[in-house]
């Protein structure tokens, strides 16, 4: 099985998370010794393998001499439960698979964080998958991610409504499918974590006008994101409110690293269209802006004022500090384990949304 699994990885060209990766390289370098199972136990002592489970499991049925005999018996021979087996037996595997655009940044790393604070004291692994932002890429992982029967699976999604035939066939199949930052289509329901983009879209947008700015550049995410839309609609809305809007001053990236960010500046500069600061869907295309406008000699945020959405330790560890709507990422792990949970505990249960709030954190990109 896990031959075949890694051959699977292989041919993907992308690789399990660090479980996985630790369990290939023990089984490679493993002792020969046999391992010890209940069967060699049962073997030992001429006592049946249901006696030797249940003493093993401290069942009360079962007498506290027999008890002391099987545990001194798996002490001398060095027998270790496998908790991976005890965990089938019962329909479980304990793992929980997590799946995310890119693992580069720190946004994908400070969920995890969260997501273990709730799942690793229940004894629960979990499985790191990425989709490097491809929706093929994304089904293929949850393919393997079904063919690892894990419990549930956590996911931010690469795309809108590319996916949604395999998110329903695995919620249908009964494990838990849990989103968070972004949300699939509209019309698919299921559980999820989010902040509200559009109000907090538009209360930077409009601290950037309270700061004196007019020409608001936004450098937009891609339009299969549901959260890109919904930052730029809240964007849009501001500006029409206060009679500013320009389409003009809407520049789509085509993807979402710094380098995008820094082709998205570019080509608005190339426009010649006036400008006097830029409201970027995520802080990757924002540091990639800043960049170019760094080396065409621009003054930020005297001359363009920068700012941004997510939130992430990258807003403080560039010149100078970037403006930013700052998501409370610990939090959201723990919140999508909280839901896999309750979904694990009764599949029945309704789907719930949890918003999360976001706080506006001002520095120097927008405050000269």
């Amino acid at each position: 099985m896990e031959k075949h699994l890694w051959e699977r990885y292989q041919s993907l060209g992308t690789f399990p998370g660090p479980f996985f990766l630790i369990t290939f390289v023990n089984n490679k370098s493993a002792s020969p010794m046999k391992r010890i199972t209940i069967k060699d136990l049962s073997k030992y002592l001429l006592l049946s393998t249901s006696t030797i489970s249940r003493a093993l499991l401290n069942d009360k049925n079962i007498h506290e001499d027999t008890k002391k005999k099987v545990l001194d018996a798996a002490e001398k021979l060095g027998y270790k439960p496998n908790p991976s087996a005890l965990n089938l037996k019962y329909g479980r595997t304990k793992n929980i698979g997590l799946l995310v655009p890119e693992m580069v940044t720190p946004f994908s790393s400070m969920v995890l964080r969260g997501i273990q604070h709730i799942l690793y004291p229940l004894g629960y692994r979990v499985m790191i998958m990425q989709s490097d932002e491809n929706p093929e890429i994304e089904r293929k992982n949850l393919q393997l991610l079904e063919e690892f029967n894990v419990d549930a699976i956590i996911i931010n999604p690469c795309h809108e409504s590319e996916n949604l035939d395999i998110y329903k066939r695995i919620l249908d199949s009964g494990t838990p499918l849990v989103f968070f930052d972004r949300m699939p289509d509209q019309s698919f329901d299921a559980s999820s974590v989010t902040v509200n983009d559009n109000i907090k879209a538009a209360l930077m947008v409009e601290h950037l006008i309270s700061s004196g700015k007019k020409r608001i550049a936004h450098i937009m995410g891609p339009s299969t994101i549901r959260n890109a839309k919904e930052r730029a609609t809240g964007y849009e809305r501001i500006l029409n409110k206060h009679g500013i809007f320009d389409p003009g001053l809407i520049i789509k990236a085509e993807g979402l690293g710094f380098e995008h960010g820094r082709a998205a500046a570019q080509k608005l500069w190339s426009k010649n269209i006036e400008f006097d600061s830029i409201f970027a869907f995520t802080d990757t295309l924002a540091i990639g802006a800043m960049n170019y406008l760094l080396e065409m000699g621009i003054k930020i945020p005297m001359q363009v004022a920068v700012a941004s959405f997510s939130g992430t330790e990258l807003a403080t560890i560039v010149h100078p500090k970037l403006t930013s709507v700052e998501q409370p990422l610990i939090q959201m792990g723990e919140a999508a384990a909280e839901l896999v949970l309750e979904k694990i505990k009764d599949k029945a249960a309704p789907n719930r949304t949890i918003m999360l709030d976001a706080e506006l954190i001002y520095r120097a990109s927008t405050q000269g």
